[in-house]
């Protein structure tokens, strides 16, 4: 398959099942509410050594929140349940509760519940007052700004990690430029986070590693710099690779982002240094979902 002189490779994507959940972060104005949002997804692009998966989905118009104020969604992704209610109480606490006139709220229903504001209403000291609004209950904890609203619990979903496609380009700024177009079309579809920094990642790895201690290591099939010194799966004229992985409430939900950032790398096309689209797979082996490039780009 050729899009625009890109060759689109006849492999898949193999992506895992994760938890995942959506909280709306409100403020005084979208300043503060994508400050603490942006605190929050801090050091969340991998759990390989993050222990979880986050991102910014969006911005929230006022009418769009719980409270009227301006918003933003977050989706964060962790390996099971537990993990998951670890790093939101975590991160909430300590990027949320502190950041000035923030409130916290559920922003999707689930499959089961885990806490969200349930055990940060402790930092009240006893002062937190409780509140029972169409069935959920809602805490306010005094804080010394006014007072900070939690809803106490959010929804679990089944949710995938791990959809990706490689941009192989002839030169590094070339790479870049395309992957920046593909996150800025990606960022439109809603329930996906491209995780890695500005949504792209230039270490792609594979699993294992010649050292023990590490569960993972450099792609160097796919290193340029490696291509006399092991087996390459680069042609001559590719000199940079750069990586878009994707995180999705559900596997549809990664399709649709594929196709639309495949598509306008494609749209660049070979004119602009674009040589081809792959993607990172283990055999089958990490997991059960697999994104086959050609039939999404079909």
């Amino acid at each position: 398959m050729i899009i625009n002189g890109v060759t689109i490779d006849p492999t898949f994507a193999e992506a895992f099942p994760m938890k995942g959940t959506r909280i709306i972060i409100t403020a005084h104005n979208t300043k503060w509410a994508m400050i603490s949002a942006q605190a929050f997804t801090g050091f969340a692009t991998s759990v390989i050594a993050c222990g979880c998966e986050a991102g910014i989905e969006r911005e929230l118009d006022p009418s769009e929140t719980p409270d009227g104020r301006h918003g933003v969604a977050v989706l964060i992704f962790a390996m099971g349940g537990k993990g998951l209610a670890k790093q939101v109480e975590t991160r909430a606490g300590q990027c949320v509760l502190t950041s000035p006139t923030s409130a916290l709220f559920a922003g999707v229903e689930g499959e089961t519940e885990m806490a969200l504001g349930q055990n940060l209403r402790f930092f009240g000291d006893g002062f937190q007052i409780s509140k029972m609004i169409d069935g959920k209950r809602y805490w306010r904890i005094p804080v010394m700004d006014g007072e900070f609203l939690t809803q106490e619990k959010t929804g679990v979903v089944s949710s995938v990690g791990g959809g990706n496609f490689l941009v192989l380009a002839q030169s590094q700024a070339q790479a870049l430029v395309a992957c920046e177009a593909a996150i800025e079309q990606m960022r439109k579809i809603p329930n996906v986070i491209m995780p890695f920094p500005g949504g792209v990642v230039r270490s792609g790895s594979k699993v294992g590693s010649k050292y023990k201690a590490l569960n993972a290591s450099t792609n160097d099939a796919f290193c340029p710099t490696l291509k006399g010194q092991t087996k390459s799966d680069l042609s001559p004229e590719v000199e940079s690779v750069m990586e878009i992985v994707i995180d999705g409430l559900s596997k549809e939900d990664i399709d649709k982002a594929m196709r639309v950032g495949i598509q306008a790398v494609c749209d660049l096309g070979a004119e602009h240094g674009i040589r081809r689209i792959s993607a990172g797979n283990y055999g089958g082996k990490l997991g059960p979902f697999h994104f086959h490039l050609q039939e999404i780009m079909a």
